[in-house]
């Protein structure tokens, strides 16, 4: 009789540990792995930080729990308003630390999200030991248009859904990786809802007055990192363009916004002087998140003729303060402009197609302003945020 009970007694708790613990494993528990979410203010660190928001309402709306672990962040004493600072660890670049924590919570997670290809070896140890936790990848640009390792491929292929920022780069992983269609799914990046509000008209005259802009000067704008490694966002032809339209806009100046390498810089100078126009260029060099819309809407047209961009960020910034926008057609950057219909698109490698589009909108600047509810229908954070429903809401993998 006591066997009999002590039998019956180790079943239930049994079966109630069981219950539990599939419960915790695939219901309540969601994990976003990053490289640098806060450490760093580039595009793609930008995405870590609203889908790690996008995820975390998800999770509050669905009594889950979300966890987010960065790589290379430090412990920080806050992470908002993006999310709670309870829900973020940073493992301030411990690698082998990093991958161990990712993979004892993502064996007990519903969903585990990398934000970066380069996450895969711990996204692909913890599909390996839990086959049923869902694995989803957000994939940006250059890092995914190139061909792989074949230990790489076999990781990736472990993906149960991959979200390429942008329609070109989902043809491009297609291509490269022969991946089915069921396996991608387009997120277009979204406008950060805590950008700071569009500058006033006041604010405007004394932030062209700090860089020497007068009134009537009509200026062109570039954010971006610039670099000797990386010299593909056309800005040398923009420099070309300059000096073609000299004669018809004499005041046409060309402001670089964000960190540059000297040896860049440098480069970059020597050519203006070159092309005789070395007076119209400004560099500001960093600038925080803080003070972007006085650097935006010290601008008249936002232009990157770039041939590698995942999506561009910073195009749909650019929108945001109503600037008109010159944008290259051959990468990522045809998602931002709704393929012509937010701006002005060209042939990158043309420096006719790039002349003649400064042209045309600074004849009529009015014309080019970007449709703001065309911007928000397709960028804005509550769009992005509905997108990440359907993908951490859907089923997990059998």
């Amino acid at each position: 009789m006591v066997k009999t009970k002590f039998l019956c007694e180790a079943k239930n708790k049994k079966e109630k540990n069981s219950k539990y613990y599939q419960f915790n494993i695939y219901k309540t528990l969601i994990l976003f792995l990053t490289l640098k979410t806060f450490s760093a203010t580039g595009g793609i660190e930008k995405v870590s930080r609203v889908a790690g928001m996008a995820i975390n309402e998800y999770a509050e709306a669905h009594q889950e729990k979300l966890s987010v672990i960065s790589m290379h962040d430090k412990k920080l004493p806050t992470t908002k308003p993006y999310f709670p600072s309870s829900v973020f660890i940073g493992m301030a670049a411990k690698r082998i630390a990093f991958i161990i924590r990712a993979w004892r919570q993502g064996i007990r997670s519903r969903v585990v999200v990398l934000s970066h290809i380069n996450l895969l070896l711990p996204g692909y140890l913890i599909k390996f030991f839990s086959g049923k936790t869902k694995l989803v990848l957000i994939a940006h640009g250059i890092e995914v248009w190139q061909p792989l390792s074949p230990f790489k491929q076999r990781m990736l292929k472990a993906v149960d859904l991959m979200l390429p920022v942008s329609h070109f780069t989902k043809e491009k992983m297609k291509l490269l990786f022969h991946l089915p269609e069921e396996k991608l799914q387009v997120l277009n990046n979204c406008l950060d809802p805590f950008l700071p509000t569009p500058a006033t008209e006041e604010e405007r005259i004394n932030w062209r007055s700090k860089y020497q802009l007068k009134d009537d000067d009509r200026v062109l704008m570039t954010l971006s990192r610039l670099s000797a490694k990386e010299k593909n966002k056309g800005y040398d032809k923009v420099l070309e363009s300059i000096r073609e339209l000299r004669p018809l806009f004499p005041n046409l100046k060309y402001v670089f916004v964000g960190k540059y390498d000297e040896e860049e810089k440098n480069r970059v100078e020597q050519l203006a002087v070159s092309l005789g126009i070395s007076d119209a260029l400004i560099f500001t060099g960093f600038v925080p998140d803080s003070e972007l819309a006085f650097y935006y809407n010290m601008a008249d047209v936002y232009i990157m003729p770039s041939e590698k961009e995942g999506f561009g960020i910073t195009f749909i910034e650019a929108m945001y303060y109503h600037l008109p926008v010159i944008a290259g057609n051959r990468d990522g950057t045809t998602d931002a402009l709704a393929n012509g219909q937010l701006g002005t698109l060209v042939d990158p490698r043309s420096q006719e197609a790039i002349t003649a589009a400064i042209h045309k909108v600074f004849t009529n600047l009015s014309a080019f302003v970007p449709d703001r509810n065309l911007l928000m229908e397709r960028f804005s954070y509550e769009v992005y945020k509905d997108k990440w429903k359907s993908v951490l809401g859907l089923s997990n993998p059998k």
